[in-house]
């Protein structure tokens, strides 16, 4: 009896996915996207924590107007600036929010914390309704301070700040966060609830050094990103911030 061979049946070559890539979100500030990879990464919450004064702000619509520049929808929420000042202060640095305004590309909304709170108890609210009727894809949030005042209990203001940060993330924009803090006092540094829950933490020191005053900035975290672990001089000029290339020296006297 001849018995037949077996037929070989070709192993499946397994191909193996490649990681997808992560995308990354420019700000457009000067010397700054080069420090994390490219910029913040998509649908990120990312939190700037400094003293009144810090460059917080310009720092903020810096990156609302790099994208509003590449045709990107941008909202700024606001609980203490007034619109019509806040233009004009803006126009410094040479951003005519009006004319980003007329094009569709840039809301400004004046809020207060007790409506955030509000809004998170219904699910959502004005700020929702904006940024899905204009597809916003960039949010910045100035400041988180007033929101954080309205909790007294830390359980209660970690629960809402985790209410708050799930709620961003759904909105599926790239989100910015202010936080008025001296960023030099490192034993507050990791205590609040917003630090923990976001994505990245950048502090901002407005220093005396030999009676003079210099500014600088320091990346605390980033998740997902391989970011420098120096500290940076920046200026604030004419055209908003710009971040020194060479890594500086920090020292508070």
């Amino acid at each position: 009896m001849v018995m037949k061979k077996k037929k070989t049946i070709p192993k499946k070559k397994v191909v193996k996915s490649l990681p997808k890539k992560t995308t990354k979100v420019p700000t457009h500030i000067p010397n700054f996207d080069n420090l994390i990879g490219g910029g913040f990464i998509n649908e990120s919450t990312n939190l700037i924590i400094g003293n009144s004064g810090n460059g917080k702000t310009i720092f903020a619509m810096q990156f609302l107007i790099g994208g509003m520049k590449k045709g990107e929808k941008a909202l700024y929420v606001t609980f203490e600036e007034k619109k019509e000042q806040f233009y004009k202060n803006m126009k410094i640095f040479g951003w005519d929010l009006e004319s980003y305004e007329k094009k569709g590309l840039f809301t400004f909304l004046e809020y207060t914390p007790l409506k955030v709170k509000t809004m998170l108890e219904e699910g959502g609210g004005t700020i929702e309704s904006i940024i899905l009727k204009e597809k916003i894809s960039r949010l910045v949030i100035d400041s988180i301070t007033s929101f954080e005042l309205l909790f007294e209990k830390e359980l209660e203001k970690r629960e809402a700040t985790l209410d708050l940060i799930n709620m961003l993330k759904k909105w599926a924009c790239t989100v910015l966060l202010t936080l008025e803090s001296d960023a030099s006092n490192k034993r507050m540094l990791g205590t609040r609830a917003v630090e923990f829950e976001s994505d990245s933490i950048i502090l901002l020191y407005f220093l005396k050094q030999k009676n003079i005053r210099k500014r600088y900035l320091e990346i605390l975290k980033m998740r997902g990103t391989n970011h420098s672990k120096n500290t940076y001089g920046f200026t604030i000029g004419k055209s908003g911030i710009s971040i020194q290339k060479k890594a500086s020296s920090l020292k508070n006297k």
